[in-house]
């Protein structure tokens, strides 16, 4: 008996070694697949982030491009706006400064109440 209970044993041995491979060669091809769906994953976020930063490269190319030529439509204006204010600052400068010393020199006395 004794030695059917060794074989008996020694077969149970076998099978809790075999059942350890298997769960081993498992657990490998997991961790194997975890690997690959995160390489994976990334790579479609990857994907995903250039795709979007060049819709968002686009979308301000075009949008700019309107601003710019709004800022220098208004920086045209201005400029014409200043050179016109200049040029009558010029015209009128004798006549202003003639103004200026008529209302120093000449006192209006204004009773208060």
């Amino acid at each position: 008996m004794s030695a059917q209970n060794s074989a008996g044993i020694q077969t149970l041995l076998d099978a809790e070694r075999e059942a350890q491979k298997i769960v081993q060669k498992a657990r490998e091809y997991r961790t194997k697949r975890v690997r690959e769906a995160r390489d994976e994953a990334k790579k479609e976020i990857e994907a995903y982030r250039a795709q979007k930063e060049a819709e968002y490269r686009a979308f301000e190319a075009e949008h700019t491009r309107g601003n710019k030529q709004a800022e220098e439509e208004a920086n045209r204006e201005a400029e014409a706006k200043i050179a016109a204010i200049k040029e009558a600052g010029k015209k009128n400068q004798d006549k202003v400064i003639e103004q200026l010393l008529e209302a120093v020199y000449t006192a209006k006395a204004i009773p208060t109440s």
